[in-house]
């Protein structure tokens, strides 16, 4: 694919652009380059384009973040390879980027376990913060990793202890891998929920938005209500 193919993307994504959405995401943490794209109209996009993993590899390398995120819906996590997944880990400068584009494409890739087994050892916090937020993924794909509960144990085990000094994305991270232990991995449930007593209620400064961090017992409890039903 030519650069005319990644210039023809981002004209597009100029005109779907807004400066509201902008200064929205610009709380959350986007900076220049970025036009302001509303992930719906991301996803109308998408649907157009399918899957074109070429292309993906060449919107993530544009730099702009709106380009970046439709890199991650276009791309074909199977034809990631390990080097690629580590590249987009360090290049995922904020957590839209690196908790849904990074960890979505990892988690579906075969060197998922890998990766995040190693992001989580970083000590730089949206590497870190992808980890978690691809092992979390994993459970609820029910990936083999779903089944290895003695690491997933001791994962719990490492949020406990570490939970309290963590960077600030790794606590929301941390705090999602609680909630998606208990409730996807059937015998680990009452391990996690005493995990999530023990941790408390997390604090996570979102950056003065209205977001709020998920309180985990009451969201395994309703997880699990749903997933019965």
């Amino acid at each position: 694919m030519d650069m005319s193919e990644v210039d023809q993307i981002l004209d597009q994504l100029r005109q779907l652009g807004s400066d509201q959405t902008k200064k929205v995401l610009s709380k959350h943490g986007a900076r220049e380059p970025f036009f302001g794209v509303k992930v719906a109209d991301l996803t109308k996009i998408q649907k157009t384009i399918k899957v074109n993993h070429t292309l993906a590899l060449q919107l993530f390398e544009t730099r702009n973040s709106d380009a970046m995120y439709l890199a991650g819906m276009i791309a074909d996590p199977q034809q990631m390879d390990e080097a690629t997944l580590n590249h987009w880990a360090n290049k995922a400068y904020w957590y839209m980027l690196s908790e849904y584009t990074v960890a979505r494409i990892a988690a579906d890739s075969k060197y998922a376990e890998k990766v995040s087994l190693d992001w989580v050892q970083s000590d730089q916090e949206r590497i870190a913060s992808a980890g978690w937020a691809t092992l979390s993924l994993m459970l609820t794909k029910s990936h083999p990793f779903h089944l290895n509960t003695k690491l997933i144990q001791s994962l719990l085990q490492k949020v406990e202890a570490q939970i309290p000094n963590a960077h600030n994305r790794v606590k929301y991270t941390m705090n999602g891998f609680v909630i998606a232990a208990g409730s996807y991995v059937t015998e680990l449930t009452d391990f996690a929920t005493e995990v999530a007593l023990r941790n408390g209620k997390i604090k996570v400064d979102m950056g003065g938005t209205a977001c709020k961090v998920p309180e985990a017992v009451s969201y395994i409890q309703k997880t699990l209500a749903r997933r019965k039903k």
